[in-house]
């Protein structure tokens, strides 16, 4: 917690919003992280946006969250959705990736279906969930979106397929450690 420029470790910070947003921005540009997309149906009408801030938010019952701006071009499906999709994207996803973060092209007739709770689920994914929205919390122009799972699927051939990993602002393939945890 802030107050008056002090931070709770006492360290008096003089730093102005720019400056902020440039080091906010910096850090970020050192966390990886892996590569989805969401997507969700408007009026019989696919959206979708490439996202990395997924994340678990419980086990118990499953639920996952993730952010986004109230600009984009799918907030208006995500905000009248009563359900979404959440594809984990792999090494030979990139081209899926890079098509729904730069284009609005981003749906064809061979690269998703209509699945469970009409959500579009794309192909060749590593794995895919449907999510009922329980929450939409606007802060700011962005919204944090909570969701509980409630159907998904994986890849058979996940082993093969390594997870797409986003880094200071180029994807990225995991790499191996000597030991696993």
């Amino acid at each position: 917690m802030t107050t008056s420029g002090t931070s709770t470790t006492g360290i008096a910070s003089a730093r102005g919003d720019a400056e902020l947003q440039t080091l906010f921005k910096e850090g970020f540009r050192r966390h990886a992280a892996g590569v989805a997309i969401i997507t969700a149906m408007r009026d019989g009408v696919p959206y979708g946006f490439t996202a990395t801030s997924v994340a678990s938010l419980s086990a118990e019952p499953p639920r996952l969250t993730f952010n986004m701006a109230l600009t984009s071009s799918s907030w208006p499906a995500i905000e009248a959705a009563t359900h979404l999709g959440v594809h984990f994207l792999g090494v030979a996803n990139q081209p899926l990736a890079d098509r729904f973060a730069r284009t609005r092209d981003r749906f064809d007739e061979h690269n998703w279906d209509l699945g469970p709770q009409g959500v579009p689920v794309l192909h060749g994914v590593r794995g895919w969930l449907v999510g009922l929205i329980e929450a939409r919390i606007p802060f700011d122009n962005n919204a944090v979106i909570v969701a509980r799972i409630v159907d998904g699927g994986a890849s058979a051939a996940d082993d093969a397929t390594d997870p797409l990993l986003y880094h200071s602002g180029r994807y990225y393939l995991a790499g191996d450690l000597e030991y696993e945890i």
